[in-house]
C-alpha cells in the first residue's frame, strides 16, 4: 500500500496553502498557473453535475497530497498507537 501512497505523493499537484476549504481548487489552479477564484467557480459548477461533481471533489480530498506530503487516506489507514 506504500507504493500507492509514493505514488500519489510524485503528482505534481498538491493542496494549495492558500484555501477555503479542502485547499483541492487553490492546488489545481497554483499547479496551472490559474486564478483560483475561476477554479472554485468551475468546481462549484460541476456540483451542479448530478453525483459526479462531489464525490469527485471527495476522491480527490482523500487522494491528494498536502503540500509537506501527508495523504488523508493514509492517515486513516495508519495503525493508531496504543499509547
Amino acid at each position: 500500500m506504500n507504493g500507492f501512497f509514493d505514488v500519489l505523493r510524485k503528482s505534481t499537484v498538491r493542496r494549495g496553502p492558500d484555501r477555503l476549504f479542502g485547499g483541492i481548487c487553490a492546488g489545481i489552479a497554483t499547479r496551472f498557473n490559474w486564478n483560483p477564484t475561476a477554479v472554485r467557480i468551475g468546481t462549484l459548477l460541476a456540483f451542479l453535475l448530478p453525483g459526479i461533481g462531489i464525490l469527485t471533489y471527495l476522491i480527490v480530498w482523500i487522494l491528494l497530497p498536502w503540500q509537506d506530503g501527508s495523504i488523508v487516506l493514509e492517515r486513516w489507514l495508519r495503525p493508531r498507537d496504543p499509547r
